[in-house]
């Protein structure tokens, strides 16, 4: 009977998976049938269908979204609106590969479109399954940190052979070597929606995939321990520290790009949901387990930074059966961002805090509506492959400093490539509309590769933007950010009182600031502030990240009750505290702007 049955699974899976084209759908869980098929496709997959499954030969470093990409794959499937538009903006980033079955169907579709693909797009003519590249393609990473590319793939979570073996076309035409977690010791079921790197050693997953590979796992896969796991990937992958967090309850394929994503090595964006809705409970304790447990690159604590998850068009979310309409789920190219759309009402506030977060790169809006309820949107469908030539630049951006830290703010960046660093510079400003001032970086550690240089102290409440550029020996130039100098870290020196904590008791001058109004504010918008002495003081308008917005008035005051007025409709929808600066004192109240 156990015969039988077997058989019965491999023929349904050869059948259901090798008879597939380019236009048969399926979804990013899984279709019927799949994971009964799933037994029989592991152990075809580790007998037949793969190599041996030995790793690189010296240590790897898997890359980072936001390091240089020579490359996007997609698949050309369904959904060929959205796919034209990610070729069109990431075309002008980097070289866009087109997996397909008829080079000159998608071609045609691309002229009615209006575009262009005289040059940055290639086409590899191969069958697949799916559109959901991003699970089953290429993870690229570097030998020896950034000698040599070389491509990693799994053993795909779905039985799906045309797609497991898409990795396999993209190294042979790229001409990238390929290792494979494909048998025992080493063979590995994992998907890419649920994996994201720091491009220092440091991985995140939900549990995921501890179920697909652990004990009584219903895959047929050969049962590792949690240790096992991390050995695996940190043998392919040179994954030294794997955090997983515990799979969500309404996201029903457990893959955390659905609602988080890694923005630099030590910025977390996470989507929120209201107070006590769908996923988010669950969501902030995987993120409190984060920062209460790990620490980022450089010693440093993670900054987490929230992305609205929006309801679906019917105003549901995810736990009322509503689409998991997400921001998170975007893909990081070069110079430019893809960034799903759905909503005006609520694009606005995410393309905000895209724009806040992210100075200097350009943002591009794709419309995911038609396919957000198959749970994916433009991370799911794209997969990024790295340079052949990487200088990698790696820092830890500095956060705000108190004022009372009155040493010089020490810039320090891993910078490295193969032929060795020629030079490094530090640019810095503390006024966007005057140069960038350049510091010479020097090699403070060179068994680390750590460059290091200092920007002079500063008087408080300066905000300084910064930004890193290194030439190798080869003569190649690169930057970080790398839209700079449009494209910059920023951080401020912070008030000294209000850092002490002693702001009431020094408040000398008598500065009081009452309740802006009206709020709500759409437009003419009153600021109340009384002092019971003349005395110099500063308005401002920050948004909900601590970003000067607008400076609303600044000079002396007279002693006694004074109004000042913001023009409300003047800026985007959201969160924002008017700050009122004396002498030596300082006071903020909440405003919310609805346009």
């Amino acid at each position: 009977m156990k015969k039988f049955s077997f058989l019965f699974l491999l023929s349904f899976l050869f059948a259901f998976s090798m008879g597939l084209n380019a236009q048969t759908f399926l979804p990013k869980g899984f279709a019927p049938g799949e994971l009964e098929a799933m037994p029989a496709y592991i152990q075809q997959v580790k007998t037949q269908f793969r190599k041996a499954g030995d790793p690189p030969p010296g240590p790897v470093r898997t890359i980072a979204e936001w390091e240089e990409l020579g490359g996007v794959v997609i698949t050309w499937t369904q959904f060929p609106s959205i796919l034209a538009e990610i070729v069109r903006a990431a075309r002008e980033e980097t070289n866009v590969i087109i997996v397909c079955t008829s080079p000159s169907s998608v071609k045609s579709y691309l002229d009615g479109k209006g575009v262009d693909y005289s040059s940055n797009v290639q086409f590899i003519t191969r069958a697949y399954n799916s559109i959901w590249v991003r699970d089953y393609g290429p993870n690229t990473g570097y030998l020896n940190n950034v000698d040599s590319l070389v491509i990693i793939d799994w053993i795909y979570n779905r039985p799906r052979y045309q797609d497991d073996v898409v990795p396999h076309g993209i190294s042979a035409s790229l001409n990238i070597p390929l290792y494979e977690t494909s048998t025992a010791p080493n063979d590995l079921v994992n998907t890419g929606g649920n994996f994201m790197v720091d491009g220092l050693g440091r991985g995140f997953s939900s549990d995921l995939v501890l179920d697909e590979n652990g004990e009584n796992n219903t895959y047929g896969q050969t049962e590792h321990s949690e240790e096992d796991v991390d050995q695996i990937m940190n043998s392919f992958m040179g994954v030294d520290e794997y955090i997983k967090m515990e799979a969500l309850p309404y996201d029903a394929i457990h893959h955390i790009d659905m609602h988080m994503k890694l923005l630099d090595e030590t910025t977390l964006l996470v989507g929120e949901y209201p107070e006590g809705i769908a996923d988010g409970p669950q969501i902030e304790a995987n993120i409190q387990y984060v920062i209460s447990n790990f620490e980022a690159a450089w010693d440093r604590e993670f900054k987490v930074v929230r992305m609205p998850m929006p309801p679906d068009g019917n105003d549901r979310y995810p736990h009322q059966n509503g689409h998991y309409r997400t921001y998170t789920n975007s893909l990081i190219v070069n110079k430019s961002i893809l960034i799903p759309t759905y909503e005006e009402k609520y694009d606005t506030t995410a393309f905000r805090i895209w724009k806040e977060l992210m100075p200097g790169y350009n943002l591009v809006g794709i419309n995911c509506n038609s396919i957000i309820p198959l749970s994916g949107a433009l991370h799911c469908i794209t997969k990024e492959v790295g340079t052949s030539d990487p200088l990698q630049i790696s820092h830890a951006r500095l956060t705000d400093v108190p004022a009372e830290e009155m040493d010089d703010y020490l810039v320090e960046a891993v910078i490295r490539h193969k032929s060795g660093i020629k030079d490094a510079q530090l640019y810095f400003t503390t006024d966007f509309n005057l140069d960038f001032n350049p510091i010479e970086m020097v090699l403070s550690d060179p068994a680390a590769d750590i460059w290091s240089a200092s920007i002079p102290v500063q008087l408080p409440l300066t905000e300084i933007q910064y930004y890193i550029a290194a030439t190798a020996n080869s003569g190649k130039n690169q930057v970080r950010p790398m839209p700079a100098p449009a494209g910059y870290f920023d951080f401020k020196v912070l008030d000294l009182e209000v850092q002490s904590g002693t702001d009431e008791l020094t408040n000398k001058n008598g500065l009081s600031l009452s309740a802006v109004y009206p709020n709500p504010a759409s437009a003419i918008t009153a600021i109340p502030v009384s002092l019971e002495k003349r005395s110099r003081i500063k308005i401002e308008l920050h948004d909900a990240l601590g970003k000067v917005v607008a400076r609303i008035f600044e000079g002396e005051q007279k002693a006694g009750d004074q109004h000042y007025f913001l023009q409300a409709q003047e800026y985007p929808s959201g969160i924002y505290w008017v700050k009122v600066f004396g002498e030596d004192f300082v006071q903020s109240e909440k405003l919310i702007i609805e346009r």
